[in-house]
Parts: structure tokens; sequence; C-alpha cells
């Protein structure tokens, strides 16, 4: 199984970790894209340790990094392109648990267009519920053809969801979010949303201060 490497933050507190967040790149980038998310989030989160993997493939577009090709022509390549890429995930989180000392419900995982597809779909795979799962302008996978009945029969546990788009998203359309919320609230999944009107395919302050409160919260048990 490919190995999976990144940019790292420790603690700010100093202390050994308490938390840990993946970071989920999007198509195209790497770990370094994200891992500036770790700074702001830091004051929540003096705790925890930060991670950016790196995604295992060399993007198709000849720079970057993908967790699987997208040639937007195949309907079908998003869902095997999560499930391919799911058990190279899997084995880096469980590796990154051990080398923290930690469980799943002190995880995090925050993922940005294609990584928040990957975010999605290991995290309500995972044998045990995490703490939190954020996905920014990206949306959940389901097999093309298939309604949410699908999602139910692969569902093996349900972390607290935070969902986040803009409202101009040129990449993914916002319609992405909404497909997601009605595809988790259809599998009886909560999940809450954000919009950030008059934002593209990014992150904005808003997003930044909403996912970084529900991080916090929810590691915090509330």
């Amino acid at each position: 199984m490919t190995t999976l490497t990144g940019p790292r933050l420790p603690p700010r507190s100093g202390r050994p970790p308490r938390q840990l967040v993946v970071l989920l790149h999007g198509f195209g980038a790497d770990g370094n894209d994200l891992i500036d998310l770790a700074h702001a989030w830091q004051p929540l989160l003096p705790d925890a340790a930060f991670v950016s993997p790196h995604a295992p493939e060399p993007c198709i577009q000849g720079f970057g990094r993908q967790w699987f090709p997208l040639t937007f022509r195949d309907p079908h390549e998003r869902w095997r392109g999560v499930n391919r890429a799911a058990p190279t995930l899997d084995g880096f989180l469980d590796a990154e648990l051990t080398r923290a000392g930690l469980d799943e419900s002190r995880l995090a995982l925050v993922g940005f267009s294609q990584g928040c597809m990957m975010a999605l779909h290991v995290a309500l795979r995972r044998p045990r519920r995490l703490a939190a799962v954020v996905g920014l302008s990206g949306m959940l996978v389901i097999e093309e053809g298939k309604g949410p009945e699908s999602l139910g029969p692969a569902i093996r546990s349900v972390p607290p969801i935070l969902v986040a788009h803009g409202d101009q998203d040129e990449v993914i359309p916002v319609q992405a979010l909404f497909m997601t919320a009605d595809l988790l609230a259809a599998a009886e999944i909560p999940v809450e949303w954000h919009l950030s009107a008059g934002l593209g395919h990014g992150i904005d302050e808003a997003v930044l201060q909403q996912a970084g409160l529900f991080l916090a919260q929810r590691f915090a048990g509330e």
C-alpha cells in the first residue's frame, strides 16, 4: 500500500496531542495547500496535531497530486476513484492514530474539493465514529444512477458533519452542497451546512471561522 507523507504541525501547547486533524487537499494541489488552515485553527485547538498528506498519485494535469484521476468525461470515475483511494487513506489514518496514541474519537477529517469527497466517503465507512468531518467545496459521492438508499448499507459510523460551499463556485457548483445535505438527511445522518455568498472554489474567512468553531465544539463533546 502507498505510504502517504506531507507537512505537519505539532500542538501549539507543546504538550502531547490530544486531538488529530487530518487535512485532505483537492485535485492538482498537495498537502502544502491546506496546512495553513492549521495556523488559523491553532488558537481554538492548542492541543491538536495537524497533518496534511500529499495524495498518492501525480495529477493527470501534470502538476500537483490527486486522490484519483478526474477527466470530467466519465460519470462513474468519482465513485470508482473514492473506492480505489479509500484503503490508502484508511491505512494512513490508522498509522497516524497509532503514532499520536489516539483513537477515532479524537480524530477529525477536513477535506477540500476532491479531498472533501474522500473525507466523507471514508468517515462514514470507518468502524468507529470520528470526532468530526468538515467538507469544503466538495460533495458526497454515491454510485452513478443510484439514490440515497444505496448509502445506508455502507454506513458503519455517523460522525458530526459540516459541509460548506461558495455560491459562486465555478468548479463544483453550489448544487453539490444541497445534494450532499439531502443525501445525508435521507440516510438519517445529521449534517450542518454553511453557504458563503460571493465565494468561488475556495475558503473564505467565514468558512474558516465556522469550521474552526465546529471542530473545537465537537472535540469538546458539544
